[in-house]
């Protein structure tokens, strides 16, 4: 597990979506190049979102052979599908729609339409990533090339919030009830799945989330300050804008954008 992340402050909230679409497309483009496929963990949220919609309107999109893509999620509200408040359903307006995948190669967490309870819904999405590891990744969860992480105000990520059980669970995957904001039950990734990505991008905008960023990049622990476990394997990166970093300590972050 990397122990110091790189952190990189863009101007502002656009100009951040931006660069993080540009990276990710390079990193996928990399990743296809060494070993035929990539994956890409996917992360709700307005700069989430915003990031997947930069993706899909750049030209430089085609460079991805999106038929070679495997798509995860890190969290999910556990609501039907199709309803506008799933990670999904923001994903798949933003950019799924637009590219040419392979609708086997995207892997949802199920939501209560399914038939299947919470706790139903996350055995099976950590069945599929058990599924889907190999002897490489020395363990039940595949080492995807990228997991991209939005963090609340509160120093959330995916659906790991501060002091709740969930940040205690060493399964791949875990049902998540009475998470404090709206809805209160979801499906999440856990932290020993996250630390086993090779990549963890946990992407910030806005003055709001200055206090947690520096939580996070400070040593906290991640019971209190779940993004301060959101570190991986081979690299970690915070990307944020100028107001998220407002609170870093000088000379932690490196400026890439005037």
């Amino acid at each position: 597990m990397t122990e110091v992340p790189n952190v990189v402050v863009h101007r502002d909230a656009e100009v951040l979506a931006n660069a993080v679409a540009a990276r990710i497309i390079t990193r996928l483009v990399d990743a296809q190049s060494a070993k035929g496929s990539a994956s890409l963990v996917l992360t709700g949220g307005s700069v989430g979102i915003a990031t997947l919609a930069a993706i899909a309107a750049t030209p430089a999109r085609d460079a991805v052979d999106w038929r070679r893509l495997d798509i995860w999620w890190g969290d999910e509200r556990f609501l039907p599908a199709g309803d506008p408040e799933r990670n999904e359903t923001g994903a798949r307006e933003a950019l799924l729609d637009h590219v040419d995948l392979d609708p086997a190669r995207v892997h949802v967490m199920r939501g209560p339409d399914s038939g299947l309870s919470a706790e139903e819904s996350a055995d099976a999405y950590a069945a599929e990533l058990r599924q889907a590891a190999r002897p490489e990744d020395h363990g039940p969860v595949p080492g995807f090339d990228v997991l991209l992480l939005g963090m609340g105000p509160d120093s959330h990520v995916a659906s790991l919030f501060p002091g709740m059980p969930a940040l205690y669970d060493t399964r791949p995957a875990v049902a998540v009830h009475g998470a404090p904001k709206p809805p209160p039950t979801r499906i999440s990734l856990t932290l020993p799945s996250i630390q086993a990505v090779r990549e963890v991008w946990v992407v910030a905008a806005g003055a709001e989330k200055a206090g947690a960023v520096r939580l996070a990049l400070a040593g906290s622990g991640p019971v209190q300050v779940p993004a301060a476990g959101a570190r991986g394997r081979q690299r970690t990166l915070f990307l944020l804008d100028r107001a998220a970093a407002g609170k870093i300590p000088p000379g932690l972050g490196r400026i890439a954008s005037p």
